[in-house]
């Protein structure tokens, strides 16, 4: 699904050059669910972007569903992001003077698709995520919990291939984190590919995949059981 080879990555600030990614070899395959680990400034932010086809990589190549993603215009780019990709923020990114529904129905607009059958798959996915009876409240009548399901809806409206995940819980309390974890849980189980940047210990060990980046490398990628939340419930 992802596969990404030497890849490099620089920024220039004044006379300074500012390399952040060293090399990086990684490849996901279909259905994983990755979380991607390391402290600030280890280029975590900055590989997310280039696998959102935010940034472009300096060096190296970088497959998304074995599509070449090199040198695109941006209307290419935004093509294959409203196709391939569904973004999870951690400040959710709602429109402030649209309700629930609409919010989630926002990228099926961008798409063409049509007012009825726009507002039909939105509300699935509200109901998908427990929302439906918030379908018409706006953003600010709604919990920081309740805010990340409907910007989970909303990645999912499209039918992306993968899902990025920035931070998702790193405005939420722990348990409402780990409710937001269960349902990214439930969706990787129906076989969508997620990865998720974190700085949590205990996001990432609900994940089954650790990659930890430090000072622009990969030290360490592990596969890991799954910690579901009701075990971590207990804990």
């Amino acid at each position: 699904m992802i596969e990404i080879k030497g890849l490099h990555k620089s920024y220039v600030t004044g006379a300074n050059s500012l390399h952040v990614l060293k090399g990086i070899d990684f490849t996901v395959e279909e259905g994983e669910m990755v979380a991607i680990m390391g402290s600030s400034g280890s280029g975590k932010s900055t590989l997310l972007n280039i696998l959102g086809m935010l940034d472009e990589a300096d060096e190296g190549s970088y497959e998304l569903d074995g599509k070449p993603i090199k040198k695109l215009n941006e209307k290419i780019a935004a093509r294959y992001r409203n196709k391939f990709l569904g973004f999870v923020f951690q400040s959710f990114n709602l429109i402030s003077y649209k309700n629930a529904l609409e919010n989630v129905a926002m990228p099926l607009y961008y798409q063409g698709v049509k007012r009825g059958e726009r507002f039909s798959k939105a509300m699935h996915y509200l109901t998908k995520v427990g929302l439906a009876d918030w379908a018409t409240h706006l953003p600010n009548e709604l919990s920081g919990g309740q805010k990340q399901r409907v910007a989970i809806a909303r990645a999912l409206a499209s039918e992306p291939k993968v899902l990025l995940a920035d931070e998702p819980t790193g405005a939420l309390d722990s348990t409402t984190s780990y409710e937001v974890m269960e349902i990214i849980q439930g969706i990787n189980d129906e076989g969508k590919t997620i990865l998720i940047v974190t700085h949590e210990d205990d996001i990432a060990h609900m994940c089954k995949r650790i990659v930890h980046l430090k000072d622009g490398v990969i030290i360490e990628d592990s596969r890991i059981d799954q910690v579901r939340v009701k075990e971590l419930s207990h804990v």
